[in-house]
């Protein structure tokens, strides 16, 4: 094994870890109950939300603490690495905070390594379930664990060919006019509304083909999912064709690491820049 690989596994290991040590804690929060409030923005944050976070960022910067981390909450409160060097970690410690509220299970634990704008290695832990998916240069894997965080097995995945009859995932919270546009556009009669990173995570092991997102995300939201679903031979672009970028700053038309809109696909065969009708 060479240095490199040791040092990604190494490194995946450390992001497996923390996501699981995050997912017990959300959980812990979930079972109890706990009030929420309204960011800036408007979206809800929890108690889960603010201590997973710190459990993350604590665990990756005894790790690894020359990476930058951009991570949800503390982006929210104004803190924002001043240099983001050619690699950086993407954190959202509770993606879908808005299932976690409606309890319906839905929400997943993101981590991601950017690495000059490609999400490299990705983890994406759903706790409810007990579903934590992997992607770095070795593939992806789907690995089951109860819930004390302890596995219970570990397969491989990848994307599907595109089958006769394509499905779709879409956003449980944010489904739009152009969404369902585009889904026409594909002819995609079958389409599951799932919450959070596991739409990437559905792509990536087969049960689905396509996830079009035409509402605003933010690049914690996608990275690891996207760095899952590359791994497990997927694709995600912007509408125009092009592989997605993290990592953005000073844009004209958005504050710093927001998505544009973007088709993330299970399989190159998939028209690649379709898109609704005018």
């Amino acid at each position: 094994m060479t240095s490199a690989l040791l040092n990604e596994v190494l490194l995946l290991q450390e992001l497996e870890l923390a996501a699981l040590e995050a997912g017990r804690e959300i959980m812990r929060i979930y079972a109890a109950g706990c009030d929420v409030s309204q960011k800036d923005d408007q979206s809800p944050v929890t108690e889960a939300d603010q201590l997973a976070e710190k459990l993350i960022l604590k665990r990756l910067r005894a790790f690894a603490p020359d990476i930058p981390i951009v991570a949800e909450e503390e982006m929210a409160a104004g803190l924002s690495p001043q240099e983001l060097g050619a690699r950086f970690f993407l954190v959202d410690p509770l993606d879908g905070t808005k299932e976690f509220v409606k309890r319906n299970g839905d929400f997943t634990v993101n981590i991601a390594l950017i690495e000059n704008g490609v999400p490299v290695l990705g983890v994406v832990y759903a706790p409810v379930g007990g579903r934590l998916y992997i992607g770095g240069s070795n593939g992806a894997v789907k690995v089951l664990v109860d819930d004390a965080g302890q596995e219970l097995s570990r397969t491989a995945i990848h994307v599907r060919q595109a089958p006769e009859q394509i499905t779709a995932v879409a956003s449980r919270s944010h489904n739009t006019p152009e969404t369902d546009a585009c889904l026409q556009n594909y002819g995609i009669e079958t389409c599951v509304s799932v919450g959070s990173s596991l739409k990437f995570c559905l792509v990536a092991e087969g049960q689905a083909d396509l996830y079009p997102r035409y509402s605003r995300t933010m690049e914690w939201d996608t990275a690891a999912g996207d760095a899952v679903l590359r791994a497990a031979g997927g694709l995600s672009t912007t509408l125009d064709g092009k592989p997605m970028l993290y990592g953005k700053r000073g844009q004209v038309y958005d504050c710093d690491f927001a998505n544009g809109f973007f088709i993330a696909r299970g399989c190159a065969s998939l028209d690649k820049t379709q898109q609704p009708n005018d």
